[in-house]
């Protein structure tokens, strides 16, 4: 299991904050890569996520959050977008389409696509209710 975020950081931008807004989520070490804008990245496993897990359940968004990681879906891989701003204050917006100064990107890559749906059954479970039906641990 790989997980791999990162966000852009503008010029009008703080990269403490940008940083800050990504460690909030996901507890990885962060780099900065060039390509004019300057990019901060980071990779991490299973246990970068247990946080975002975690945060799913307080907010009570776990049907929005299923359906969209399972938009995401391309093979063995997930992609989607979480807001900045809202994730600097330790909470999770998925953003309704590009942001004028970007998201923060998370891919995650699973050995194979039956691994991945088990990922996404355990990040966000079907729900009734609001409620999940069933809670997995990996």
């Amino acid at each position: 299991m790989k997980v791999k975020v990162s966000a852009l950081a503008y010029p009008t931008e703080i990269e403490g904050k940008i940083k800050t807004a990504i460690t909030n989520l996901f507890p990885v070490e962060l780099a900065i890569r060039e390509f004019g804008i300057p990019q901060i990245y980071g990779e991490g496993d299973l246990e970068s996520l247990r946080l975002l897990h975690q945060r799913l359940r307080e907010e009570q968004i776990l049907d929005t959050a299923r359906n969209i990681l399972l938009a995401g879906t391309e093979g063995n891989t997930t992609q989607f977008r979480l807001n900045k701003q809202v994730a600097f204050m330790g909470k999770v917006n998925f953003p309704a389409g590009e942001e004028s100064l970007g998201s923060i990107y998370v891919e995650i890559t699973a050995e194979n696509r039956e691994d991945l749906l088990k990922l996404i059954d355990w990040l966000a479970p079907q729900t009734i209710d609001g409620k999940p039906v069933a809670e997995i641990e990996l």
